[in-house]
């Protein structure tokens, strides 16, 4: 994948000498998704390509045999189908091949919008696929391409052209690895375009597109931003419930992501505000809302991963109390606060919101992290009390 070692490779590769379930994975256009899973089989067969679709269309067995198990072999055939949710049978289809051809046949099914929740055929798959939900890249899988074995990893320092270009050009492959602004800039400018007018085109039942595609460029200079329900459906000339309802979409298709208030009380969570972060930060111009939303992107890759992998359930929140106290994330590890994470540029006066909130939360750690700070060979979750830390230094200890 543009010559960068993927901790998504390793990942795919563990789960196929281990598990009997399907791997589903999932993420973004062009986070390279299609390039990793070519890579583990030359059965590969994509619902957009014309000849693949009519061998799809012929069944099971047909698609068994070409994966290559009806062939005598030591160990089971390993099929990848892309893009098959397009297919509106596609459940039906997958739980058919899984069922029939298991004991011959491993089977990754991968595309861009959210397998895990993308609803066509009546079929449950449940109990028959593992999801694996892919990011791109990171602090942490530029310093350590492989499955994590635990939650944590010692700090390492990622030399600084590779930091300079994640926090320039953004983590998708292709634009870090080319290193140039004139290619970032057309890159971003058509996948936008293909997201709104191909992909949600195609996949959804939407047809007020130029609506969506206002409402997409609203969000796109709101990353880190409170979403008013009621005001955003005024600005593309929309109900509530259809902005909310358009915002799910561009979740699905990975655009950006929703993050919640932490509550224990869950209906109170839900009732309240969320906050809007792109998937990408490199096109963010103003430096605070791009630390904020890199650090957001950073921290919701780990918490799928961790969880993806069985680690645990985490989750990503952030904190306003009633008094309009404010902590720009927390992570919970099995439903219990775990630490909070406050994003500066420079300052490292600790936030009198984030002292008063881990001591009345309970959490364990509070980080101020801080952009400019340098590296530092530390590992800030040795410490209990809130601490300035650096960006370079707390990333590097994610996934």
């Amino acid at each position: 994948m543009n010559g960068i070692p993927r901790s998504y490779s390793d990942i795919m590769r563990r789960h196929l000498a281990k598990e009997r379930q399907m791997l589903f994975l999932s993420g973004p256009r062009q986070v390279g998704k299609t390039t990793l899973c070519r890579a583990m089989s030359p059965a590969y067969l994509n619902w957009d390509i014309a000849r693949d679709r009519k061998l799809i269309l012929s069944g099971e067995e047909a698609v068994a045999a070409k994966a290559g198990a009806e062939v005598a072999r030591p160990d089971k055939a390993v099929l990848v189908l892309d893009e098959i949710h397009r297919f509106p049978g596609w459940k039906r289809f997958l739980k058919g091949l899984f069922d029939g051809w298991e004991d011959r046949l491993k089977i990754i099914v991968t595309g861009s919008a959210r397998l895990d929740v993308y609803k066509r055929g009546g079929d449950s798959l449940m109990g028959r696929y593992f999801p694996h939900r892919m990011h791109p890249l990171s602090v942490g899988e530029l310093l350590r391409p492989v499955c994590p074995e635990e939650v944590l990893s010692p700090p390492r320092e990622l030399g600084r052209s590779e930091w300079e270009a994640l926090w320039t050009l953004g983590g998708f492959p292709e634009p870090f690895s080319r290193g140039e602004a004139a290619f970032l800039a057309r890159w971003r400018r058509l996948r936008f375009e293909q997201l709104v007018r191909e992909d949600i085109r195609k996949e959804t039942a939407v047809r007020e597109l130029d609506q969506l595609e206002a409402l997409a460029r609203i969000l796109s200079v709101r990353s880190g931003e409170q979403l008013t329900w009621a005001s955003l459906g005024k600005e593309v000339q929309a109900s509530e419930v259809t902005a909310r309802a358009w915002v799910a979409v561009l979740q699905s298709f990975f655009f950006g992501f929703l993050v919640k208030p932490w509550s224990r009380n869950v209906a109170s969570a839900i009732r309240k505000t969320p906050k809007w972060y792109l998937r990408d930060w490199s096109g963010i111009a103003d430096g605070g809302k791009r630390a904020e939303t890199m650090l957001a992107c950073h921290l919701l890759k780990a918490v799928h991963m961790w969880t993806d992998l069985g680690l645990g359930e985490f989750d990503l929140f952030y904190v306003r109390t009633r008094y309009g106290r404010e902590v720009d994330f927390l992570v919970s590890r099995d439903g219990e606060p775990w630490f909070l994470a406050e994003c500066k540029s420079a300052d490292t006066s600790i936030s009198p919101a984030m002292k008063s909130l881990q001591k009345e939360i309970g959490v364990p750690h509070a980080f101020q992290v801080v952009f400019d700070l340098p590296y530092a060979e530390t590992d800030v979750f040795g410490f209990d009390r809130p601490v300035a830390v650096s960006a370079r230094t707390f990333l590097s200890q994610l996934p």
